[in-house]
């Protein structure tokens, strides 16, 4: 009878154990003592601005903290930094910048009630929360290291990355309650190569009467043709102008030049010539149109003839043409045009230019019908 009142005793203080047990679960009065728990980070990365080996980048490491930080709490950042792995060099306080939830906060070598306190030391960046502000459950932190630090302090140093090619996990623990880690791949340069073929493509093209040509007063007199230049019949005392417009399209690298020469005098079969632009000193300094002198015994004197360009800015000339002013012809070429880059033919002053001959003569230049010479223009590019 004993033994079987003890039992009873003990079933009835088991019954109710249990039944107190099913009170409080129904309740939910449990939560009342639960505990925060470790837990890991989620929507870890770590973006590199390259991941060349042995090369300096930038990092920028993104988590989600589930529980968030106390007042205190630090987020160590461990880098690997064995032989070959990551070496952090100069990085410091000044190099590094967070942001919880998309807000910069401050920084300073040790943490304080408005700053958080960054070191690094070896391959460790240690992050202290300031002293009184902690950091909410689920929020976004993101670090970034290297020069595109910029909120406290600007960021001149870099991570170097490791030496040898393959994946490296980054740690993310401290004293705050997740961990987790982040994983970054170190991957070879890739170089890219390509040709493209050189091009040119050089235009002369005739120009119609009555145009202007580089401001002068005198407009074309006559049409002209990609291989004519008429002058015709020339009055004594009256200029005469006529016009080549030259386009250039070349992908040459360091641009193109385009020169003129003749071939010889402006000479009659019977050798009387009428002479280079003016009065026989077959000038290369631009220089403002002038009548010929017209001195008698001085056949230089009698006619000239010239070259003008609007391409106030080709290469290979000491003095530039500008408006109105010219130059004699020459047997040795004569720079009309030019650029110092890729042209597309259109846009004058680097792919298109007009191009200017005129003749004046005085009543003393001898009488002729077939004055004549022959003009080679030459495109140069540079690739």
């Amino acid at each position: 009878m004993i033994h079987t009142a003890k039992a009873v005793r003990t079933l009835q203080a088991v019954a109710i154990v249990v039944g107190l047990a099913l009170f409080l679960w129904s309740t939910g009065l449990p939560t009342l003592f639960r505990f925060a728990e470790a837990a890991s980070i989620t929507s870890a990365s770590d973006t590199l601005s390259d991941s060349a080996p042995s090369l300096v980048s930038n990092h920028t490491i993104v988590f989600t903290s589930p529980n968030g930080l106390s007042a205190g709490q630090t987020i160590d950042l461990t880098f690997p930094v064995a032989v070959n792995e990551f070496v952090m060099g100069s990085v410091d306080e000044d190099d590094i910048d967070i942001d919880i939830d998309g807000s910069p906060v401050l920084t300073a070598a040790s943490a304080s009630a408005t700053e958080w306190g960054v070191s690094v030391s070896s391959g460790v960046v240690t992050l202290e929360t300031m002293t009184g502000t902690p950091v909410a459950s689920s929020s976004v932190i993101t670090i970034r290291i290297g020069d595109n630090a910029v909120d406290s302090g600007t960021g001149a140093n870099q991570i170097t990355n490791p030496t040898i090619t393959g994946s490296y996990g980054i740690d993310i623990g401290g004293t705050m309650q997740d961990t987790g880690q982040v994983r970054v791949a170190i991957v070879d340069q890739v170089t890219v190569t390509a040709s493209v073929d050189t091009s040119l493509t050089f235009t002369v093209i005739g120009v119609a009467d009555g145009e202007i040509v580089n401001t002068s007063p005198t407009t074309t007199a006559t049409s002209t043709t990609a291989t004519t230049l008429p002058f015709e019949t020339i009055s004594i005392g009256t200029s005469k102008t006529l016009a080549h417009d030259l386009t250039v399209a070349t992908n040459a690298t360091q641009g193109y030049t385009v020169t003129v020469q003749q071939s010889g005098d402006l000479a009659s079969t019977l050798g009387d010539t009428i002479d280079g632009f003016f009065d026989g000193t077959d000038t290369q300094t631009p220089t403002a149109w002038q009548g010929p002198a017209g001195t008698l015994a001085n056949t230089d004197t009698y006619g000239h003839w010239g070259i003008t360009s609007d391409d106030f800015l080709n290469t290979g000339r000491s003095t530039e043409f500008s408006a109105n002013t010219w130059v004699s012809g020459s047997t040795t070429p004569i720079a009309i045009m030019g650029h110092d880059g890729p042209s597309d033919g259109v846009e004058v002053g680097s792919g298109a230019a007009r191009i200017g001959y005129q003749i004046e003569i005085s009543a003393l230049q001898e009488a002729s019908d077939d004055y004549s010479t022959t003009l080679r223009y030459i495109a140069t590019p540079t690739f």
